[in-house]
């Protein structure tokens, strides 16, 4: 649901925005995170509270931060973004590698702005602000080549059982990214990804110092969001971005792990049709928004939890 639509549906269903602010962001020196899983309306309560009660909207969004994928990703339309200060947003080019380190050193001056109204659906960026992140040194280009070839060449599973013992532990080693970056560790410094975090510096900003918000929603009432939304995409651009990619297309680009665009690309090149593209394109954004539901009951227990009253009807 578009975001003008999901906040008519709040104040139908008796859930006034300003109300929220109040409830969720009475502190207007305070910074709001909002977190969630995708398609849950996170933006949609970021803009309002930018608008009714003043702010910047920041994305943390590990696959918004790209420029070549904007209906993609779901950023924020251009007319959303004439409504409020959108930052952080497209920056990226897609063939950028771009890290939690990146975006933490972005988003540090951007913090003594107008009050950050920072939303996302990437985990490891707020777990990182509001916990810390371990100074772990660049990883050189050519390890992340080698990463980056192997698992194209189905390599996974070698490579999470390369990982030491501490850092398979605390991984998703389901997560081709998380394994990733776990073998690039190992591989550059000579160490496990599990030690480096356990000499994390302080945060940058302390949960106690800002005003959360999580979203938590009805698996079914997300789902069914889910498969509405992707179709829109096709309907609102999302071929035309993959037509735009497609000549320099590899799926080792960074942006190229944008949900369903390897699928779109494939649908342009004929391996695929329309319908199925849309059926996988859904379907992997439920396992997707699985993945960080997930997440973010293991790893975000102290935020308040909110639910759009829509999804309680």
């Amino acid at each position: 649901m578009p975001a003008p639509a999901m906040l008519r549906a709040l104040r139908k269903k008796g859930s006034p925005v300003p109300d929220l602010v109040k409830q969720y962001a009475p502190d207007p020196a305070l910074p709001v995170l909002i977190a969630g899983p995708t398609a849950s309306g996170k933006s949609a309560l970021a803009l309002e509270i930018a608008e009714s009660a003043g702010g910047t909207v920041i994305n943390a969004d590990a696959l918004q931060v790209f420029a070549d994928w904007r209906v993609l990703t779901a950023r924020p339309s251009r007319e959303e973004e004439s409504r409020a200060p959108h930052l952080l947003y497209g920056h990226v080019p897609g063939s950028q590698a771009y890290s939690v380190g990146d975006w933490l050193r972005d988003l540090t001056p951007l913090l003594a702005g107008q009050r950050p109204i920072i939303v996302g659906g990437t985990g490891l960026y707020f777990a990182a602000l509001t916990g810390g992140l371990a100074a772990i040194p660049e990883t050189p280009p050519e390890v992340r080549s080698r990463a980056m070839a192997r698992l194209e060449a189905g390599e996974l599973t070698a490579m999470v059982a390369e990982l030491d013992p501490e850092s398979r532990a605390r991984i998703d080693c389901q997560n081709p990214m998380r394994v990733q970056r776990a073998w690039e560790v190992l591989t550059a410094t000579g160490r496990g990804i599990a030690a480096w975090q356990a000499e994390t510096p302080p945060p940058l900003l302390p949960l106690a110092q800002a005003q959360p918000i999580l979203f938590d929603v009805p698996k079914d009432w997300l789902n069914e969001r889910i498969a509405r939304r992707f179709r829109k995409m096709i309907e609102e651009g999302a071929l035309d971005e993959a037509r735009a990619n497609l000549e320099t297309w590899h799926p080792a680009l960074p942006s190229a792990k944008a949900i369903g665009a390897a699928e779109l690309i494939a649908h342009l090149k004929g391996a695929l049709s329309l319908d199925e593209t849309v059926a996988r394109g859904a379907i992997l954004t439920r396992q997707f928004a699985k993945r960080q539901r997930s997440w973010f009951r293991a790893r975000m227990k102290d935020w308040p939890r909110y639910c759009p009253a829509e999804a309680l009807a």
